[in-house]
């Protein structure tokens, strides 16, 4: 089959539309279950490159979230905390490898993985078809998937949620095309290969980067890659924890992705870990609420009385104070950027959120300033000399 005709393009007065082989070949992809629209497509090209060239790279099960063709998480397979695993709601099944990076992606933003497209490296065995039947999800794209995953999220959705399964061994063409307003653009595929060669070149004074900030500085990279750009990528413990997407201005980016990472690392916060939920609390509602718990409209929130809908008792609030204090101990964060960082202003907002190593294009005239901010909280970071635009 080397077309497949889809209900509607990005939106329901877009038609017709289809996804096809130019050059007459079969389509690398074979659809399980569900009929997946449009951008589900999107999201599922994008995510499978994503999450095959994270297993290239590091040679681990990886996986990543995406919405809206960008990704809200990506992931390596590593052992998953207690804390890791009982603020990703997964403290109560077993995980496989695949299944833990799946949980780290998906738990990287999970208030902007609600809907996700999944996408798996490895094959989707019944640990990750677990984790995806309980979380609102639009599809998953994977090499394949064991009888007893498949039956799991055959059931998902009414009998529609969305399966795919990719041909691992395709290889597209060198040169891709796209139109925009009847036009057709042209550009060779960006095949760049990112790995530890990338990471040599340092011109601040602290150049050593970590086995650790190595692999997480990889991970920040092949997931900028797959951004819509600008972006940066703030990486620890071998997944995303916070992604800036679609930015105009640099620092945007950086402070948008440096409140998600914030936001990871404050729901592993003892107050935010024993909040007393009810038992019958979403997850989905109680992932707001932890939002709102974290913020800094909570105690306008306790005094409106909302509290009571959510908890069994009413919850002392997380301070301004001990949030302040609780994210000082935030550390061992590594950075990429899909383009240079033009001020040091990028640096201060990074440091703040614990990052000690870097990992840049270099390039700006203001590339002194930028390493004279690096030095001043002795951090790390190399030039990597390539740019990783993605629209």
């Amino acid at each position: 089959m080397n077309e497949l005709e889809l209900k509607y393009g990005c939106n329901p007065n877009q038609k017709p539309s289809r996804i096809f082989m130019e050059n007459g070949a079969d389509l690398p992809i074979e659809v399980l279950n569900g009929k997946p629209g449009y951008i589900n497509f999107l999201d599922a090209f994008n995510s499978w490159q994503l999450v095959s060239e994270l297993k290239a790279a590091t040679g681990l099960p990886a996986a990543a979230s995406f919405k809206h063709v960008s990704p809200a998480g990506a992931a390596v397979a590593t052992e998953l905390s207690d804390t890791l695993k009982k603020i990703y709601f997964v403290d109560d099944l077993e995980l496989s490898p695949i299944a833990s990076a799946y949980a780290k992606a998906r738990g990287a933003d999970r208030m902007s993985s609600y809907g996700d497209w999944a996408a798996l490296s490895d094959v989707c065995d019944k640990e990750t078809a677990l984790i995806l039947k309980r979380e609102v999800s639009d599809g998953i794209i994977a090499p394949g998937y064991t009888d007893e995953a498949l039956e799991i999220l055959k059931s998902k959705r009414r009998g529609t949620y969305n399966i795919v399964k990719i041909d691992p061994n395709y290889v597209p063409a060198a040169i891709e095309h796209k139109q925009v307003y009847g036009i057709t653009f042209e550009q060779g595929r960006n095949s760049l290969k990112i790995d530890e060669e990338l990471l040599k070149n340092f011109p601040t004074d602290n150049k050593t980067f970590t086995d650790e900030a190595k692999r997480d500085l990889i991970i920040a990279l092949i997931t900028l890659k797959y951004t819509q750009s600008n972006s940066v990528c703030y990486a620890k413990d071998g997944q995303a924890i916070g992604v800036g997407a679609g930015q105009q201005s640099r620092i945007h980016c950086t402070r948008l992705a440096g409140n998600k990472a914030d936001i990871w690392y404050l729901r592993q916060n003892p107050k935010v870990m024993a909040l007393p939920f009810k038992e019958d609390i979403r997850r989905p509602d109680r992932d707001n609420t932890i939002d709102v718990y974290i913020s800094d409209d909570y105690e306008d929130v306790l005094a409106d009385g909302i509290w009571e809908q959510f908890f069994t008792e009413k919850p002392e609030p997380l301070t301004r104070e001990e949030k302040k204090e609780w994210l000082k101990t935030f550390s061992g964060v590594s950075l990429g950027s899909d383009a240079f960082f033009p001020f040091g202003d990028n640096i201060e907002r990074a440091h703040r959120s614990g990052v000690e190593f870097i990992a840049q294009p270099g390039g700006s005239i203001r590339d002194d300033n930028v390493i004279e901010v690096c030095n001043k909280y002795n951090i790390a970071m190399a030039f990597t000399g390539i740019r990783l635009f993605h629209h």
